[in-house]
């Protein structure tokens, strides 16, 4: 939460009247304030970062491109804001791009309007609002996805903490709310992140999230091929 109480939101989205209903929304509620909105890919680059805010609310479809890349290049530049994908069609493709992309949360358009406040202050505070069956679904795409083998003994070369963060970063935290958790500042967090990045070959956090799943969901089948030997 921002030291004076307010979360500020960028909305993204190519239909005025929905930008402006939920811009009302928001705007009703003393806690929140909508710094700014486009309707265009191209608009968002530039306003995003000039706006700074904590929350952005991102259209997966639009005319020049996608909400799901402007969350990743946003989120490239600056991991502080948070991206919340909305959408009118229940689309796993875009769902996994989205997730992959550094999205805190995805929801459908038909989301009630206190659901969509909720939302907008859960991942303004650090949470992840991705629905277990929709991480199920990727966590299944990750596991039988081409290459995905990696050795888990990679993780040897981390250290205690970067070993913590790391698993923090795929349960989709952002540096901030890591910070919070370990009681670190933002800048040490994103030093752990860069090494640990380094250590494991990587380049990207998206990749970090990707094989921290991957090693889950092999956890989770091995303990399956566990139980039903043990019968």
């Amino acid at each position: 939460m921002p030291e004076d109480g307010k979360i500020t939101v960028f909305l993204l989205d190519d239909h005025e009247v929905v930008r402006r209903g939920v811009h009302e929304l928001l705007s009703m509620e003393p806690d929140i304030e909508v710094v700014g909105e486009a309707g265009t890919a191209a608009d968002a680059l530039v306003r995003i970062p000039a706006t700074h805010p904590d929350v952005a609310v991102l259209d997966v479809r639009l005319p020049d491109g996608s909400g799901v890349e402007v969350c990743r290049e946003i989120r490239s530049r600056d991991e502080s804001v948070a991206a919340l994908m909305l959408t009118s069609y229940a689309d796993d493709e875009a769902l996994f791009d989205a997730i992959m992309a550094g999205a805190s949360g995805y929801v459908l358009k038909a989301i009630r309007g206190t659901e969509l406040l909720t939302a907008v202050r859960d991942v303004a505070a650090g949470k992840s609002l991705l629905d277990p069956v929709a991480t199920q679904r990727v966590l299944d795409r990750l596991r039988s996805g081409p290459g995905e083998e990696e050795p888990d003994d990679r993780t040897a070369r981390l250290t205690d903490q970067e070993r913590r963060i790391l698993d923090l970063i795929g349960e989709g935290l952002t540096n901030r709310a890591i910070g919070e958790q370990l009681h670190l500042a933002e800048k040490t967090i994103k030093n752990y992140v860069s090494s640990l990045l380094s250590k494991l070959g990587m380049e990207r956090r998206s990749q970090a999230a990707a094989f921290v799943a991957r090693r889950q969901a092999e956890r989770e089948r091995e303990a399956r091929r566990g139980g039903h030997g043990a019968r």
